[in-house]
């Protein structure tokens, strides 16, 4: 079996959450209980990182990573979904899984795959658990696919469990309420694990606080640790004055990843490596500090108020719910545009009508969408928009809109170019 052969085997054959949604979604962990018991539980073989949360967990995924492996440490980066390329989401010090790995995987396991029928991301992460063990990485940065307590993932026993942050995402799944979607997330805490929450308020507060107890785990809330007490913009960089808690002392980190909102990711991955330290590992102030200055150049990440162009500036952003769009529309208050162009396509499970209700109506709207059956038609798109005075042209396809706002845009304005991961996936002007 090839490479090629092995994923469009994958894709093919099994249940595929980003393609189809609910439908590829497992109610409970046992078909990937059985096929890392098939494979010896190579969860149990490296240490780990445990990340969920609705907005943000992926780029704190990266930062840790990067830091970790500018520190010396093999480091695993296990997270979904891809943008271009299926190998993106299993890596190894920024080096993607081999070709090799993954079609002598796919065909050893295919016998079980055809008896008991998982899904597409429950065996990609049996792949990435075995990858990890197999290649004796020294920790593993694992990011939840979506919720917590029977997502694939939460099988490991990880050094941290980390929750970013809680919004109204996937209320289809996890529930009607930031209380429910707050429990599903604080399903990864472990029993004496130490879990680090980006930022929780009232009564989600209360579920994280309450959950730790039960498990006799320590927990500890990142900005009541950190604080991003100011920030600018420096020869393409994010640069963020921190101050520690109970401390005089402030510190600058310089970021690749450009977006205001990463000053909150900055905050939890500040706080997760300070508990790392505490756990034994060896991260110094200089590695901190290089590590979360070349994180897109040492792990790969994309789509995150990524600058793909000037003149006009073209901007590739993978916010698709409505937080993630509200800390969008704050970045964009800040940078004041000449004229704003936005290419937006989003998928059918999400509450569209909670993030169009957000979006700026002096904006020029080029409703799009993604190649795959989730995708909410873009004449759809552009019929429901048209209720909150968003005015556009509707683009069967991601580029054709792209195109479209290149030639409309004038030098000195943005187009920004957001509303799924797959949106983003299939821009092609790079």
């Amino acid at each position: 079996m090839t490479y090629q052969q092995a994923i469009d085997y994958l894709m093919s054959t099994l249940p595929m959450f980003s393609r189809i949604g609910k439908a590829a979604y497992k109610i409970d962990l046992t078909n990937t209980i059985e096929l890392c018991n098939f494979l010896d539980n190579p969860q149990n073989g490296f240490k780990s990182v445990h990340i969920a949360g609705t907005n943000g967990k992926g780029s704190t995924s990266h930062m840790l990573a990067s830091v970790l492996q500018t520190a010396g440490y093999k480091t695993g980066l296990y997270t979904s979904p891809h943008l271009k390329d299926f190998k993106e989401r299993i890596r190894i010090n920024g080096e993607m899984i081999r070709d090799e790995f993954v079609s002598g995987f796919v065909e050893s396991i295919q016998p079980l795959i055809e008896k008991i029928e998982p899904s597409f991301f429950e065996t990609t992460v049996a792949m990435a658990f075995q990858y990890f063990k197999q290649e004796k990485v020294d920790i593993a940065i694992i990011e939840t696919g979506l919720g917590g307590r029977l997502d694939s993932t939460n099988i490991i026993h990880p050094e941290i469990s980390v929750i970013t942050n809680i919004g109204w995402d996937h209320m289809n799944i996890l529930g009607d309420s930031l209380e429910k979607i707050a429990i599903e997330k604080a399903g990864i805490i472990k029993e004496k694990i130490p879990v680090v929450v980006g930022e929780a308020e009232g009564s989600i507060k209360k579920v994280f606080v309450e959950k730790a107890k039960e498990m006799n785990a320590p927990i500890v809330f990142a900005n009541e640790q950190f604080h991003a007490i100011d920030w600018q913009y420096k020869h393409h960089e994010l640069v963020v004055e921190i101050s520690k808690d109970k401390s005089d002392e402030k510190k600058f980190y310089h970021l690749d990843l450009t977006g205001i909102y990463q000053t909150k990711n900055l905050v939890t991955t500040l706080c997760t490596l300070h508990e790392l330290q505490q756990k034994g590992f060896f991260l110094y102030d200089s590695q901190i500090k290089n590590g979360l200055r070349n994180t897109k150049k040492q792990t790969g990440l994309h789509g995150r108020w990524e600058v793909i162009r000037e003149h006009p500036a073209v901007v590739l952003d993978v916010a698709h719910n409505a937080e993630g769009i509200s800390q969008l529309l704050r970045q964009l208050e800040l940078i004041e545009p000449k004229h704003l162009h936005i290419v937006i396509g989003l998928v059918k499970d999400k509450d569209v009508e909670m993030v169009l209700s957000l979006l700026p109506k002096y904006a020029q709207y080029y409703f799009t969408q993604a190649q795959i059956p989730r995708a909410l038609p873009a004449q759809q798109l552009k019929a429901a928009a048209s209720k909150f005075e968003l005015k556009g042209e509707a683009f069967e396809e991601v580029n054709s809109g792209l195109r479209s706002a290149l030639k409309n845009a004038t030098r000195d304005d943005l187009i920004l170019v957001c509303g799924s991961v797959f949106v983003v996936g299939e821009v092609k002007l790079q």
